[in-house]
């Protein structure tokens, strides 16, 4: 099902996105929504343009075409900080700032910014699966599921509309990815737009109110199990080899929009 329809009037629409990297067109073509109140997850292997595209819609990455609107408004004409504060992005790789978790989730905010004020972090902190106990722990000291959610209650202290996350239960144990899972869920059906990157198929199964996949640099929508169910076909059956191929192709390109991602990036202040 290709998304050929009037823009949402709350959330984010994309129509028409392209993007090259060198000779190799990373984005063809793409157009889906994702409404606010939803979870929409993005199914590809690696390298086929997932973390591209969530930097794009971040303001990032500069589109060679299409417009990106949020609530119908083409977010060009918004500034990058402003986009920013609207549309958060928690990276594949967290940075933890030296210092505490407080210091991580007031990181640029000003002393007299409600949302450095301990009552917003805590919400925050709450609203990510934490406890205030975190505020005073060395960002350094946490695990990896707990970089996760330190990283997601760091974007949700900006008050996005839209959140953008990219693999965000990669080289989380079970337990640990269930927990982001049911949070994000619940920030969705709190108001939030959600939209996650994801090879992991159980977690997108388990969360998705929408899907998308990219194939060869497009997108296309359709019901959740329909989509899950074709991507885990492809990734099982004759088209592992091309997709693998895809990817190691797409991995250069990839790396730097699936690296690191500091806290200048995630959201402005």
């Amino acid at each position: 099902m290709e998304t050929d329809g009037e823009p949402l009037a709350a959330g984010l629409s994309a129509r028409g996105l392209r993007l090259a990297r060198g000779a190799r067109e990373v984005l063809r073509d793409v157009s889906f929504d994702a409404p606010k109140g939803q979870v929409t997850v993005v199914v590809a292997p690696s390298g086929a343009g997932k973390s591209t595209l969530l930097r794009c819609c971040n303001g990032l990455l500069a589109l060679d075409a299409g417009v990106l609107l949020l609530d119908g408004g083409d977010v060009a004409a918004s500034d990058a900080c402003a986009l920013r504060r609207r549309v958060g992005l928690v990276g594949q790789l967290p940075v933890m700032l030296p210092g505490t978790v407080r210091d991580n989730l007031a990181y640029a905010l000003a002393a007299d910014d409600p949302r450095a004020a301990e009552p917003a972090l805590l919400r925050a902190l709450d609203a990510a699966g934490l406890d205030g106990t975190f505020l005073a722990r060395p960002a350094g000291e946490l695990s990896g599921g707990e970089r996760a959610r330190v990283a997601l209650a760091r974007a949700l202290t900006r008050g996005p509309e839209l959140l953008l996350l990219d693999e965000p239960t990669a080289a989380l144990d079970a337990a640990a990815a269930a927990h982001v899972g049911e949070t994000l869920t619940r920030l969705a059906h709190d108001g939030l737009g959600v939209v996650v990157a994801t090879h992991d198929l159980v977690l997108a199964a388990r969360i998705a109110d929408r899907a998308v996949a990219l194939r060869d640099g497009r997108a296309v929508e359709g019901a959740p199990a329909e989509i899950l169910a074709a991507a885990g076909a492809g990734a099982t059956g004759a088209t592992a080899g091309a997709a693998a191929a895809a990817g190691a192709a797409g991995d250069a390109g990839e790396a730097g929009a699936a690296g690191a991602t500091g806290p200048a990036a995630e959201a402005a202040p």
